[in-house]
């Protein structure tokens, strides 16, 4: 498989992160944005304003509202939104031929059905090579060139390692995996556990309190990984455990902030009215009780934020029951 220029789906923080490093990496990049302010910035400014701003972009980037565009390259990232993943993969399928490899980036999962991105993509695009991308990267260090290592993950090895060289370079470094479904697992729970961590630190209940959490939420993950047949070893790698720690760990994580700010007695409502860009924890959380009570998976930290973003519960009331639960052996 040889891969010289790459289709970034995505004009957010993340995708034009991602566009940046290809560029970085020595690969042609089309970034394909749905903003028409976006494709400005960047092909006349060499910015993107909206979404990454204080980044000065590379010149030989260039951006598209065309998906029509993504069909003369070698592989497709996508990295819209979760939730619209599925109708902008309809949207691209067409401009696709059999066996084009697509690499899903966003992390959620879809709330309507249940589906993790990878099944949403199996279903959208059937005849591509699918693959997945994800570890603990904050978009802003990754366009700045500051070192990062992520997981992708694909069914064929030789595809696999072949994504890997061709995606990463030196600052940019590429783990492979054959384990998808647990790599995107890690990548959507641990959005729901950092609104939680959000909101411990926006409660001031301290750093125990949040190691705690962290910790506990660990295990939820690897639960609910465990029930979809996810490798442990996968769950504990850098898109599993690392992934967790950086979002939970930082109020650079949109997820965590917005935890924080509830925490501190915004509405929802309130906080999201200010954001542009996605908070995907939000979104997911829903899809992640569902699922687990599906498979009797018991996730405590996950339920609580799940009540807290529905409405159903305080955050007060959310905490108390928590630090109500039984006393009980740590397995």
């Amino acid at each position: 498989m040889r891969i010289d220029s790459v289709g970034v789906i995505g004009g957010g923080a993340w995708g034009t992160a991602l566009a940046q490093t290809l560029r970085l990496a020595g690969r042609d990049v089309m970034l394909w944005a749905r903003e028409p302010e976006v494709v400005a910035d960047i092909n006349g400014r060499h910015v993107n304003a909206t979404f990454l701003p204080g980044i000065e972009l590379d010149e030989g980037l260039r951006a598209t509202d065309r998906l029509a565009d993504m069909a003369g390259t070698d592989a497709i990232l996508m990295v819209a939104p979760a939730q619209h993943v599925r109708a902008v993969a309809h949207e691209l399928r067409p401009h696709l031929m059999p066996g084009h490899p697509v690499v899903n980036c966003a992390k959620g999962i879809e709330r309507t059905t249940g589906r993790l991105m990878g099944e949403v993509l199996a279903e959208a695009l059937p005849e591509s090579l699918l693959a997945a991308l994800s570890g603990p990267s904050f978009a802003a260090d990754v366009a700045r060139g500051l070192p990062t290592a992520l997981t992708i993950a694909c069914d064929r090895e030789e595809a696999g390692r072949a994504l890997a060289e061709a995606l990463g370079y030196r600052h940019f470094r590429l783990y492979w995996s054959h384990d998808r479904t647990g790599v995107e697992i890690g990548g959507a729970v641990k959005n729901v556990l950092a609104i939680a961590a959000g909101i411990v630190a926006g409660k001031g209940l301290g750093a125990s309190a949040h190691a705690a959490l962290v910790a506990r939420g660990f295990v939820e993950l690897r639960r609910f990984g465990a029930a979809w047949g996810a490798m442990p070893e996968t769950l504990m790698g850098l898109s599993g455990l690392g992934d967790l720690i950086l979002t939970c760990g930082s109020p650079q994580s949109r997820n965590m902030s917005l935890g924080r700010a509830l925490g501190q007695g915004q509405s929802l409502d309130d906080i999201l009215g200010t954001r542009r860009a996605v908070t995907e924890g939000v979104w997911t959380a829903a899809a992640v009780v569902r699922l687990a009570r599906d498979k009797q998976v018991e996730m405590p930290i996950a339920e609580a934020v799940h009540a807290i973003v529905e409405g159903s519960a305080t955050v007060d009331d959310a905490i108390a029951a928590l630090l109500a639960r039984p006393f009980k052996a740590e397995r």
